[in-house]
């Protein structure tokens, strides 16, 4: 399975910036290779539990919602007897909804504990960078994620109909969403590594001088969300990876 994850994103990344990048993709194999290796150490397990535990509840109190909305305005319209198809209905609604939205929800979840994910890998790997990490607050932590999680669901309602446009061509759609998204959760995971190392005035300028290889992680991060099974580790597994590939270009 790690040849085939790491075979995907890096086929992924190299079409997308439309140029040759095998030494980059080479260094991105190491990082996931590096990562996968990391996933069974105690913090970084704990944030895995943490974080599908915590993704879980959001989805089924979503669900739990939908459903009780939907019975109640069935009995508000005098439709008392569809009350539980129409609760039945909300369900489904409410699966394919979490589908479509889960890499949204899972990078903002994670984007709460990240800074743990980058610690243990630090500590195991960069312990030098430990001497001068801040520690990012949970709060801010949050607030990244909620910033992550927005952005994502704008941006790809805004370009709803693009995808709904290029469907005619087979595989408009799917190559668009894959690199949008890839474009937006680079800077998510980026951020989760820099803002141990950056004062928040710094991070704009940091941001402007990584755009390509902050590219190139998303597109990696993407891939993996994308892959069933893989999916449910691909955040952890994302923040890890930012991690080396943060120190592998020397904190630039």
């Amino acid at each position: 399975m790690r040849a085939v994850i790491a075979a995907t994103a890096a086929a992924q990344a190299t079409l997308a910036l439309g140029r040759p990048c095998v030494p980059e993709a080479a260094a991105m194999l190491r990082d996931l290779a590096l990562s996968i290796g990391q996933l069974g150490d105690p913090p970084v397990r704990r944030v895995l539990f943490k974080s599908l535990a915590l993704t879980a509840a959001l989805f089924v109190a979503f669900g739990a919602a939908f459903w009780w909305g939907a019975r109640r305005v069935a009995l508000a319209y005098g439709a008392g007897g569809w009350s539980e198809l129409a609760g039945a209905a909300a369900v489904v609604i409410a699966v394919l909804a979490s589908w479509l939205l889960f890499r949204a929800v899972a990078i903002a979840v994670i984007g709460i504990f990240a800074d743990e994910v980058v610690e243990a890998v630090e500590r195991r790997h960069y312990p030098a960078a430990l001497t001068t990490a801040r520690n990012v607050a949970m709060a801010r932590g949050a607030a990244m994620g909620l910033g992550s999680a927005s952005r994502t669901i704008l941006v790809n309602l805004v370009l709803s109909p693009v995808y709904v446009a290029l469907l005619v061509t087979g595989v408009g759609t799917a190559a668009v969403f894959f690199v949008v998204n890839g474009w937006l959760l680079g800077r998510d995971l980026g951020d989760m590594v820099a803002a141990r190392h950056h004062p928040r005035a710094a991070m704009r300028d940091w941001r402007r001088s990584t755009r390509g290889g902050r590219m190139m992680l998303g597109l990696a991060g993407t891939a993996l969300l994308l892959i069933p099974g893989v999916n449910l580790v691909a955040p952890v597994l994302a923040a890890a990876i930012a991690t080396h590939w943060y120190h592998r270009r020397g904190q630039s």
